[in-house]
């Protein structure tokens, strides 16, 4: 229940009982002294060290405010998978949603529907087209990381030569923004033809695929940035089936970013903040239901993490599991 309609029903029971006393007529409180709110984490897709990370800064905020946090999210990244979930969280009628939308047009009406039951929305991660229906939009600056790619990349190449972008799809703001962001940065070096970008549908054999054929007819490419684990890895295979030597640079630092960055298969991760963007979108949620003022829109920074740097910058590495 959301926590404007408990304390209206709590009151309206004393009322009616005459003898509540002023202890039993007040909000329920969490370990912080307010409020007990119940929030629905709705992340991008489950079992995501991005995801998973986020959830832990995300419990922390909660933990701190009395709040009880739920998360949810499903078993891939797309409005078809995420739309059922928030109807159903939507029905559940908790005080607070924190979502990741899977697409900028689609998750639009379905969180509009939660904001017209009464829920508070946050938007954390990814955005929509019209964000004005969340009290707060908590996010990496997707933009600048796609520049800091293409800075990371033109320094492993030289400043010179062909580079390509493997993305997912369009339509992904966090995505889209990045490779806007590389397009920006790239177009500081003189020297470098940027051959534009290429969408692998999140799919690493497709990905591979593009590599290779990008590579058939411009053999003398020298560097690829995946906008995500998947782009990476795929564009990684690519490169090894076509026996060329290609720097990659890969967002984000879960696991499996930092195993292709030892085996020398990526050279450089542009890693997030995830966890930041969990604990501050609680407690723009909290602030929010608790009538106080609210940031529209936040933004979080980046580490380039390399071979180099890889020991001194564990902090910046992705969790599993909550610590």
């Amino acid at each position: 229940m959301r926590g404007g309609a408990a304390q209206e029903a709590t009151s309206e029971a004393a009322g009616a009982a005459g003898e509540a006393t002023a202890e039993e007529s007040a909000p329920v409180s969490g370990s912080a002294g307010g409020e007990a709110y119940d929030i629905t984490l709705i992340q991008g897709v489950a079992g995501d060290e991005f995801y998973i990370t986020m959830e832990c800064g995300a419990q922390e905020a909660a933990d701190a405010a009395g709040a009880t946090l739920n998360v949810q999210g499903g078993d891939e990244f797309s409005p078809t998978a995420q739309i059922p979930i928030l109807e159903a969280v939507i029905a559940e009628g908790p005080d607070a949603i924190l979502i990741a939308p899977t697409d900028t047009q689609a998750l639009q009406a379905p969180i509009q529907a939660a904001v017209d039951a009464g829920i508070t929305v946050v938007l954390v991660d990814t955005t929509l087209d019209d964000p004005s229906v969340a009290v707060s939009a908590v996010a990496s600056d997707n933009v600048e990381g796609g520049r800091q790619a293409a800075e990371a990349l033109a320094e492993l190449i030289g400043e010179e030569g062909q580079v390509l972008v493997v993305n997912v799809n369009p339509g992904i703001s966090t995505t889209d923004q990045r490779e806007q962001g590389f397009a920006e940065g790239i177009a500081e070096y003189p020297n470098i033809e940027y051959l534009g970008q290429e969408f692998s549908n999140n799919e690493p054999a497709r990905a591979a695929e593009i590599v290779t054929a990008t590579l058939a007819a411009n053999p003398d490419l020298a560097g690829i940035f995946g906008t995500n684990l998947f782009s990476a890895e795929g564009a990684a295979t690519g490169a090894q089936q076509a026996g060329a030597d290609v720097s990659i640079v890969s967002f984000d630092a879960g696991p499996a970013q930092v195993e292709q960055l030892e085996a020398g298969t990526v050279q450089a991760l542009i890693a997030q903040q995830p966890a930041e963007i969990g604990r501050q979108g609680v407690e723009q949620a909290v602030a929010a239901l608790n009538g106080e003022a609210t940031e529209a829109e936040i933004t979080t920074g980046f580490t380039t993490i390399t071979a180099d740097n890889l020991e001194a910058e564990q902090d910046a590495l992705y969790q599993s599991e909550c610590g």
